[in-house]
């Protein structure tokens, strides 16, 4: 098929704040250097921020290197953290804890909307002179002859049939072609499997690892809560979840009356039988959460994987036309609960060295390895190098992730040892009959009350999801008889209950009285859980439509 191509000097695949401070620091250097260059940003999202979802607590570190004046431009701040509440919780008592973790210390940092965050750095950005193109999904990397370079991507093809034929208003995909390509996609990005099948970026390195977040934005009375405590970034561990898996909550106060109130699960749980929203939903319900959110109404919902590998997991920054920055490099302070800072940073030293191999003519691997010699020797390194083993530290079960959590800290990260192993978390479900710590057969499902606690479907709806249904699925399912049979004897369908916006079922066929899985694709958030972990590796998220997906506004 002929396709349309374009040229540019730099593309960046990706919407959100690793690009958008690239992008931005890119362009303010080039401008400095009286440097011409055409630069371009495509984003998924039918707008810039639509698809940004994270806790949000922002360090403004980067943010200050990046744009002093910030403030005068009006950043969408919600509010300034005055004080850290840090909780644990038992199945209806919860206990302050005296002790804070130096990485968790947020006072005078930012409460922020990414969305709203992301959609103001997109101005800039485009005030600056970068192309900024929302609608457009990454589909597939382009390489030069030499099958090592990367030259490109090609956007997907608009206007296919279920039966996967051109409709009547079929458009082809475009190939867009740059000297340098920066890959941002965040957690688990289809190009970047793509590029690590291809090039081998992780060879050598640990597994990735995430986390699923799941997060809401309530709208409270005016006599709430945070109108009379110090305290607004409030973090919690302990039930639902209990010692052996990893994960917690967060509550935020926002402006307006509105709250920010998220759970995460770490996704090297072993209970095969763990329903990831109905853990979210026993969260909201526990009375300690329900006394801050009480009366109140859900205005907005989303889900995101979260990259929480580490310093061990980082890939190659750099290969021959292509660099990678933010989650999908495994830039994140896991410990601290933050990356928005850490993503913004990687954007910006990227956006520096590629200044650098403009100034060459040369954009090979040897010349752009300036990101990695600039990362070696920034804040960034020295945060993210402390966290190197924390991953590795509250997978363990039981109260002893609190002795390597402990030594970690007095040892700035190392621990027992360096390099502590990593399991991967397709690898670590264990099958229903089989018995072991930590995991309660628990089928029941919290109650719901439709309104402040509100089931998968309303919480699609209040993501406002959405996706052409006569198209084909951009869920792919390689073997859908080893989901009703091996998977199902196995471990009971797990999809079923990682997936947080009900987009897999398990059907019994009346004709046949036979087990079947079906698909609701148009309910996907885009978390990309079920492509991590998916046991069998059975399941493979690709990209959509440009354009389709979540709509997000608060979060």
């Amino acid at each position: 098929m002929e396709r349309e191509k374009i040229h540019f000097d730099v593309l960046f695949i990706g919407g959100g704040p690793a690009n958008l401070a690239g992008a931005i620091r890119l362009m303010q250097l080039a401008g400095e250097k009286n440097l011409n260059l055409e630069v371009a940003l495509i984003e998924k999202g039918a707008d810039i921020g639509s698809h940004a979802v994270s806790g949000a607590i922002l360090n403004p570190i980067a943010l200050n290197e990046l744009l002093p004046d910030f403030i005068e431009r009006k950043c969408p701040i919600e509010t300034t953290v005055r004080k850290d509440e840090f909780y644990f919780l038992t199945r209806n008592r919860h206990f302050r804890l005296p002790f804070i973790p130096r990485y968790m210390h947020n006072q005078g940092a930012y409460i922020i909307s990414l969305s709203k965050f992301t959609k103001w750095l997109g101005r800039i950005a485009e005030d600056l002179g970068v192309n900024i193109f929302p609608g457009f999904a990454g589909k597939e990397v382009l390489f030069a002859p030499d099958q090592k370079t990367i030259s490109g991507i090609r956007t997907g093809d608009k206007g296919i049939g279920k039966d996967g034929q051109p409709k009547d208003n079929f458009e082809p995909g475009i190939d867009i072609l740059a000297k340098v390509t920066v890959f941002g996609e965040g957690a688990r990005g289809s190009l970047m499997k793509e590029v690590a099948e291809k090039l081998g970026i992780f060879a050598g390195k640990m597994p990735q690892v995430f986390e699923i977040g799941i997060k809401e934005v309530i709208q409270v009375h005016e006599d709430n809560y945070f109108s009379s405590s110090q305290g607004n970034d409030i973090h919690t561990l302990g039930y639902p979840l209990g010692m052996s898996t990893p994960g917690g909550g967060f509550i935020y106060e926002m402006k307006d009356n509105q709250v920010a109130l998220g759970f995460l699960i770490g996704l090297c749980y072993q209970d095969c039988m763990l329903d990831l929203y109905d853990q979210f939903i026993k969260f909201k319900r526990h009375p300690f959460v329900t006394d801050i959110i009480k009366n109140g109404k859900v205005l907005e919902q989303g889900s995101r994987a979260v990259s929480t590998g580490g310093f061990f997991t980082i890939p190659e920054l750099v290969v021959d036309g292509g660099v990678f920055v933010g989650a999908c490099a495994s830039m994140q302070n896991t410990p601290g609960l933050k990356g928005i800072h850490a993503s913004m940073k990687s954007g910006m030293l990227a956006g520096e060295a590629i200044i650098a191999g403009f100034e060459k003519g040369v954009f090979n691997r040897e010349t752009l390895r300036v990101y990695r010699d600039l990362f070696e020797n920034s804040w960034l390194k020295e945060e993210v190098f402390e966290g190197r083993n924390f991953s590795q530290a509250v997978s363990k079960k039981g109260l002893i992730k609190f002795f390597h959590l402990g030594l970690q800290y007095f040892t700035k990260g190392r621990g027992i040892k360096d390099n502590m192993p990593l399991k991967e978390d397709y690898k670590t479900l264990r099958p229903k009959k089989s018995r072991f710590e930590g995991v309660q057969e628990d089928t029941e499902k919290t109650p719901l009350d439709g309104n402040l606690c509100v089931d998968k479907l309303t919480g699609v709806y209040l993501s406002r999801t959405i996706h052409r249904e006569d198209q084909p699925s951009h869920i792919i399912v390689h073997d859908k008889d080893l989901c009703v049979s091996e998977c199902f004897n196995t471990f009971q369908s797990p999809c079923t209950r990682f997936c947080p916006g009900e987009v897999y079922e398990i059907e019994i066929d009346e004709r046949t009285s036979r087990r079947q899985l079906k698909l609701n694709p148009s309910n996907c958030l885009h978390c990309k859980t079920c492509d991590i972990k998916d046991p069998y590796k059975n399941i493979t998220w690709t990209c959509p439509e440009g354009g389709e997906g979540p709509g997000y506004t608060i979060l």
